[in-house]
């Protein structure tokens, strides 16, 4: 897929988004990538990451992070919205600080994100913007706390405004919805095998994804074969929303 320009991702360091690194290094995309954080008031903050070096670099702001990009390459192509933590308690169990401050991370972290880029790509004439949201924001489910899929709902319809506000401007903006995948966030889950094994049933594929199957879906996104896909939600999740 051709893939040229620059594209900067936010939590690059998690588990969706550590695998994006090899896949997109076979493209002709530069890359700057950043690991979101959030501070007890929600505020955002970014770390530079320099791809090919060891560790973090630099700490930076969510705008400095983008003119960070800006400076080193002349443009912004492409941001991934990929910041996000889980919270699986039921809604009389989730606390007011729980539900902001996974608020913060999930949803205004898409938003922070989304309002830094905008001038940058709208400056390079156009960009692609994809925000990774879960099938959590499709359909409701007893796995999934209430709080999360409120966030994950929230980045989904976030998406499509954006998609909708600035395709003037040649921006496009995607969401892309995982399943159940194998990563730190659901180690916990499935390491109880009966319960592993109720979730693989659920899913017609018969397995549980990696988070590579999301990296592709990613750069498919990014790339120019979806220039004309825009305000859309890329579900990959084995078929499990299917039914």
């Amino acid at each position: 897929m051709p893939c040229q320009g620059v594209w900067l991702g936010w939590d690059i360091n998690n588990p969706f988004g550590r695998p994006h690194l090899p896949h997109w290094q076979q493209t002709d995309c530069r890359r700057t990538a950043f690991r979101y954080r959030s501070n007890d008031e929600g505020q955002s903050q970014a770390v530079l990451r320099r791809v090919a070096a060891p560790k973090l670099t630099q700490a930076v702001t969510g705008a400095q992070a983008v003119e960070a990009a800006v400076s080193r390459y002349g443009k912004l192509d492409i941001l991934i919205n990929n910041a996000g933590i889980s919270l699986r308690k039921r809604i009389e169990d989730t606390t007011e600080e729980d539900w902001d401050r996974i608020m913060a991370v999930n949803a205004k972290g898409v938003f922070l994100g989304t309002k830094r880029a905008i001038p940058a790509m709208r400056q390079g004439g156009g960009g692609s913007i994809i925000n990774i949201s879960s099938t959590a924001g499709l359909v409701g489910s007893p796995y999934s706390g209430a709080s999360y899929a409120a966030t994950k709902g929230a980045v989904r319809l976030f998406t499509k405004a954006t998609a909708i506000q600035y395709a003037k401007d040649g921006i496009r903006a995607n969401s892309v919805h995982p399943g159940l995948l194998e990563t730190p966030m659901t180690e916990d889950m499935l390491a109880d095998a009966a319960h592993r094994e109720e979730r693989t049933k659920r899913i017609p594929l018969g397995r549980i994804g990696t988070a590579e199957d999301i990296a592709y879906g990613v750069l498919y996104l990014a790339s120019d074969e979806a220039s004309f896909i825009t305000g859309s939600e890329l579900v990959i999740d084995g078929g499990a929303t299917a039914q």
